[in-house]
Protein backbone atom coordinates (compact mmCIF):
# COMPACT_ATOMS: atom_id res chain seq x y z
CA UNK A 1 0.00 0.00 0.00
CA UNK A 2 1.48 3.35 -1.02
CA UNK A 3 0.76 6.46 0.96
CA UNK A 4 -2.51 8.10 0.23
CA UNK A 5 -4.45 11.19 1.18
CA UNK A 6 -7.90 10.32 2.46
CA UNK A 7 -10.92 12.36 1.34
CA UNK A 8 -13.04 13.25 4.35
CA UNK A 9 -15.89 15.64 5.06
CA UNK A 10 -13.82 18.37 6.74
CA UNK A 11 -10.45 18.30 8.47
CA UNK A 12 -9.21 14.94 9.71
CA UNK A 13 -9.26 14.25 13.44
CA UNK A 14 -7.64 11.82 15.84
CA UNK A 15 -10.84 9.75 15.62
CA UNK A 16 -10.08 9.16 11.93
CA UNK A 17 -6.68 7.74 12.86
CA UNK A 18 -8.18 5.55 15.56
CA UNK A 19 -10.66 4.15 13.02
CA UNK A 20 -7.96 2.93 10.61
CA UNK A 21 -7.72 -0.82 10.06
CA UNK A 22 -4.97 -2.88 11.66
CA UNK A 23 -1.67 -2.58 9.80
CA UNK A 24 -2.39 0.93 8.49
CA UNK A 25 -0.58 3.95 9.91
CA UNK A 26 -2.05 7.45 9.72
CA UNK A 27 -0.77 10.98 10.13
CA UNK A 28 -2.66 14.27 9.87
CA UNK A 29 -0.90 17.23 8.27
CA UNK A 30 -2.76 20.45 7.47
CA UNK A 31 -6.11 18.75 8.04
CA UNK A 32 -5.44 15.89 5.61
CA UNK A 33 -5.23 12.28 6.75
CA UNK A 34 -2.35 10.42 5.08
CA UNK A 35 -2.16 6.65 5.39
CA UNK A 36 0.37 3.95 4.57
CA UNK A 37 1.16 0.37 5.52
CA UNK A 38 2.97 -0.31 8.78
CA UNK A 39 6.76 -0.54 8.16
CA UNK A 40 8.34 -3.91 7.38
CA UNK A 41 11.12 -5.75 9.21
CA UNK A 42 14.09 -4.14 7.38
CA UNK A 43 12.73 -0.67 8.10
CA UNK A 44 12.18 -1.52 11.78
CA UNK A 45 15.62 -3.13 12.07
CA UNK A 46 17.27 0.04 10.75
CA UNK A 47 15.25 2.17 13.20
CA UNK A 48 16.49 -0.09 16.01
CA UNK A 49 20.11 0.33 14.94
CA UNK A 50 19.72 4.10 14.85
CA UNK A 51 18.05 4.38 18.23
CA UNK A 52 20.68 2.09 19.73
CA UNK A 53 23.49 4.21 18.27
CA UNK A 54 22.04 7.58 19.31
CA UNK A 55 20.36 7.04 22.69
CA UNK A 56 23.47 6.01 24.60
CA UNK A 57 25.63 9.01 23.73
CA UNK A 58 22.94 11.64 23.32
CA UNK A 59 20.13 10.70 25.69
CA UNK A 60 22.09 8.93 28.41
CA UNK A 61 25.48 10.66 28.00
CA UNK A 62 27.33 7.33 27.57
CA UNK A 63 30.33 8.13 25.35
CA UNK A 64 28.72 11.38 24.23
CA UNK A 65 27.44 14.73 25.45
CA UNK A 66 23.89 13.76 26.48
CA UNK A 67 21.34 16.57 26.49
CA UNK A 68 18.74 15.01 24.15
CA UNK A 69 15.55 12.98 24.14
CA UNK A 70 15.59 10.57 21.17
CA UNK A 71 12.36 8.69 20.45
CA UNK A 72 11.01 6.20 17.92
CA UNK A 73 7.75 7.18 16.18
CA UNK A 74 6.67 9.73 18.80
CA UNK A 75 3.15 11.08 18.57
CA UNK A 76 3.57 14.80 18.00
CA UNK A 77 0.83 17.41 17.98
CA UNK A 78 1.42 20.95 16.69
CA UNK A 79 -0.80 23.57 15.08
CA UNK A 80 -2.15 22.18 11.81
CA UNK A 81 -1.16 18.62 12.67
CA UNK A 82 -2.94 16.86 15.53
CA UNK A 83 -0.90 13.69 14.89
CA UNK A 84 2.34 13.07 13.02
CA UNK A 85 5.29 10.82 13.77
CA UNK A 86 8.72 10.91 12.18
CA UNK A 87 10.44 7.52 12.23
CA UNK A 88 12.77 9.01 14.85
CA UNK A 89 12.81 12.43 16.47
CA UNK A 90 14.98 14.25 18.96
CA UNK A 91 14.54 17.21 21.28
CA UNK A 92 17.30 19.14 23.02
CA UNK A 93 16.65 19.00 26.75
CA UNK A 94 17.21 22.74 27.02
CA UNK A 95 13.92 23.10 25.07
CA UNK A 96 12.09 20.09 26.52
CA UNK A 97 13.53 19.43 30.00
CA UNK A 98 11.14 16.57 30.89
CA UNK A 99 10.22 13.70 28.61
CA UNK A 100 6.56 14.25 27.72
CA UNK A 101 3.90 11.68 28.53
CA UNK A 102 1.35 11.32 25.77
CA UNK A 103 1.68 13.43 22.64
CA UNK A 104 4.50 15.93 22.53
CA UNK A 105 3.31 19.44 21.67
CA UNK A 106 6.75 20.86 20.78
CA UNK A 107 8.24 20.36 17.32
CA UNK A 108 11.46 18.31 17.52
CA UNK A 109 14.92 19.74 16.86
CA UNK A 110 15.74 16.74 14.64
CA UNK A 111 13.65 14.33 12.60
CA UNK A 112 14.70 11.23 10.69
CA UNK A 113 12.68 9.50 8.00
CA UNK A 114 13.61 6.12 6.55
CA UNK A 115 12.61 6.21 2.90
CA UNK A 116 10.86 3.10 1.68
CA UNK A 117 8.90 2.46 -1.51
CA UNK A 118 5.58 3.08 0.27
CA UNK A 119 6.61 6.33 2.02
CA UNK A 120 9.36 7.92 -0.13
CA UNK A 121 7.10 10.36 -1.99
CA UNK A 122 5.13 11.27 1.15
CA UNK A 123 8.29 11.89 3.18
CA UNK A 124 9.88 14.05 0.47
CA UNK A 125 6.85 15.91 -0.95
CA UNK A 126 4.59 16.34 2.10
CA UNK A 127 6.64 15.94 5.25
CA UNK A 128 9.84 17.75 4.19
CA UNK A 129 8.12 21.13 3.53
CA UNK A 130 5.88 20.61 6.58
CA UNK A 131 8.95 20.03 8.77
CA UNK A 132 10.49 23.28 7.45
CA UNK A 133 7.27 25.17 8.15
CA UNK A 134 7.10 24.03 11.78
CA UNK A 135 10.80 24.77 12.35
CA UNK A 136 12.47 21.38 12.71
CA UNK A 137 16.12 22.39 12.42
CA UNK A 138 17.76 19.12 11.31
CA UNK A 139 16.39 16.45 8.96
CA UNK A 140 17.86 13.12 7.99
CA UNK A 141 16.58 11.00 5.12
CA UNK A 142 17.89 7.45 5.11
CA UNK A 143 17.38 5.62 1.84
CA UNK A 144 17.21 1.96 2.77
CA UNK A 145 17.55 0.80 -0.87
CA UNK A 146 20.48 3.08 -1.82
CA UNK A 147 22.01 2.74 1.66
CA UNK A 148 22.57 6.47 1.98
CA UNK A 149 22.10 9.13 4.64
CA UNK A 150 21.18 12.65 3.51
CA UNK A 151 21.73 15.29 6.19
CA UNK A 152 19.92 18.63 5.89
CA UNK A 153 19.71 21.73 8.05
CA UNK A 154 17.00 24.40 8.04
CA UNK A 155 18.39 27.89 7.34
CA UNK A 156 16.14 30.88 6.73
CA UNK A 157 13.17 28.58 6.14
CA UNK A 158 14.93 26.47 3.49
CA UNK A 159 16.64 23.10 3.62
CA UNK A 160 20.38 23.11 3.03
CA UNK A 161 21.93 19.77 2.21
CA UNK A 162 24.99 19.24 4.38
CA UNK A 163 25.99 15.92 2.84
CA UNK A 164 25.00 12.60 1.36
CA UNK A 165 26.88 9.69 2.88
CA UNK A 166 27.20 6.10 1.67
CA UNK A 167 26.83 2.77 3.36
CA UNK A 168 30.46 2.33 4.41
CA UNK A 169 31.14 5.94 5.47
CA UNK A 170 32.11 6.99 8.97
CA UNK A 171 30.61 10.44 9.50
CA UNK A 172 29.87 13.18 11.98
CA UNK A 173 26.33 14.21 11.04
CA UNK A 174 24.62 17.31 12.43
CA UNK A 175 23.17 17.64 14.98
CA UNK A 176 24.87 14.52 16.37
CA UNK A 177 28.36 15.42 15.16
CA UNK A 178 29.91 14.98 18.62
CA UNK A 179 30.54 11.31 17.76
CA UNK A 180 31.40 9.30 14.68
CA UNK A 181 28.62 7.23 13.15
CA UNK A 182 29.56 4.06 11.26
CA UNK A 183 26.85 3.76 8.65
CA UNK A 184 27.83 0.22 7.69
CA UNK A 185 26.53 -0.95 11.07
CA UNK A 186 23.00 0.34 10.37
CA UNK A 187 21.90 -1.71 7.41
CA UNK A 188 19.79 -4.85 7.77
CA UNK A 189 21.85 -7.89 6.89
CA UNK A 190 25.19 -6.23 7.67
CA UNK A 191 27.81 -8.24 9.51
CA UNK A 192 27.30 -6.05 12.57
CA UNK A 193 23.90 -7.69 13.23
Amino acid sequence: MAYGAQTLEGPATLADIEALPEGVVGEIIDGTLYTHARPRAGHMDLMGALIEGLRGPFQRGQGGPGGWWVLVEPGIQVEGAPEFSPDLAGWRRERVPVLPTGRCTVAPDWACEILSPSTRSFDQRIKRPFYARIGIRHLWFIDIDARTLTVSELRDGRWWELGVHGEDDVVRAAPFNAIELRLGEWWPGSEAF
